[in-house]
């Protein structure tokens, strides 16, 4: 048995030794694809989408494809990062399932912005003071994220991409046990995502919405009788104890977030198309205005309806539609759609999710 655990030591010493070769190799080529692009953005959202749907095709186990495709993240952050610092602005402080966004989606080698409100992620990208922002839009339990859905709509920046996150809510606290908890603390969505798990097991404690979950944590560090709901990485940063795991309502939790950037991303082979769309307050109208994309065979993904702000009773739709803006029967359809429209923004089209 020594023998045999000696000799497969060994082989993973000599596969070890050639997967530094082959990721040294794999950053000097990602250099020279750099150099030939005449040194523009290092980040190619479509390019990474493909690479990302080439490894889980090619995956034959046992790692999971998840597994791979955060492996492959990290290592295109880290050559990303030898041609260019990307910055990406995200709703903070740190330690919030924001952070944890951008980090699935632009893996740690990247500079995270924290940033104290939405308004000021999408600023930051609309100025140029960071290259992306990563910005909550919905939730499964909890709906659509109104004030991301607001800005989408005056910002002159474009969707590019799309991370889908499940979340996971943990109750933490410097407390030793639950019964010693006065108050909760947690962002307004958390606590409603966990409203049943609290009726359940702190019936009696003071429930209180702050900014974010980070800033729920921060509060809890600072007062031994208080807990706050947030993701485990909250719990590292400051130094908590989680008292409970998993405590939210709906198992399949998961967040949406959009990626917003200043340029349009190519075609990548699986796309997804956003836009806005208002028509006329009459019945049929909203069945008439999307009727060219049953007829140009275009699927609809996603339909939300929003106050416009405008006037009484006006509103706008949010649509998520399959396909690229530049594919032929898509171009038909967001034709058509804009001759029958009031209103017509196209937010951008992006590599969809797996």
């Amino acid at each position: 048995m020594a023998k045999s655990l000696t000799d497969v030591r060994r082989k993973i010493d000599a596969l070890d030794a050639r997967l530094v070769q082959l990721m040294s190799a794999r950053a000097r080529l990602a250099q020279q694809a750099w150099q030939a692009k005449g040194n523009s953005a290092a980040y190619k959202p479509e390019r990474e989408a493909q690479v990302l749907r080439r490894v889980r095709d090619l995956n034959k186990g046992p790692l999971p494809g998840a597994s791979l495709s955060r492996l492959f993240t990290e290592i295109m952050s880290a050559c990303r990062a030898l041609e260019d610092q990307l910055a990406v602005a995200y709703l903070g402080p740190a330690g919030t399932f924001s952070q944890e966004a951008v980090v699935k989606h632009f893996g740690s080698a990247t500079a995270a912005q924290p940033k104290a409100t939405i308004d000021e992620v999408f600023r930051a990208v609309e100025n140029g003071v960071a290259g992306y922002g990563v910005v909550p839009v919905e939730n499964s339990t909890e709906g659509a994220v109104g004030r991301t859905l607001d800005l989408l709509l005056s910002t002159p920046a474009r969707i590019c991409g799309e991370v889908m996150l499940p979340v996971h809510q943990c109750l933490m606290s410097a407390a030793r046990r639950r019964a010693d908890i006065r108050t909760v603390y947690s962002h307004t969505q958390s606590l409603a995502q966990c409203q049943q798990w609290l009726s359940r097991h702190l019936p009696e404690v003071e429930r209180i919405a702050v900014v974010s979950n980070a800033e729920a944590a921060r509060r809890a560090s600072k007062d031994s009788k208080s807990a706050a709901i947030a993701g485990r990485a909250a719990a590292t940063l400051y130094k908590l104890k989680l008292l409970a795991r998993n405590i939210e309502d709906d198992p399949r939790n998961t967040t949406r977030f959009a990626v917003i950037g200043t340029e349009d991303v190519s075609p990548s082979g699986r796309d997804k198309t956003s836009l806005i769309l208002s028509t006329r307050n009459v019945p049929g109208a909203v069945h008439e205005l999307l009727t060219p994309l049953a007829r140009h065979g275009v699927s609809m993904t996603r339909l939300e309806s929003r106050p416009a702000r405008t006037g009484l009773w006006e509103y706008v739709f949010y649509v998520d539609i399959e396909g690229h803006q530049q594919e032929s029967r898509v171009a038909r359809a967001l034709t058509a759609l804009a001759r029958k429209a009031s209103f017509m923004k196209v937010l951008g089209s992006y590599p969809a999710t797996h």
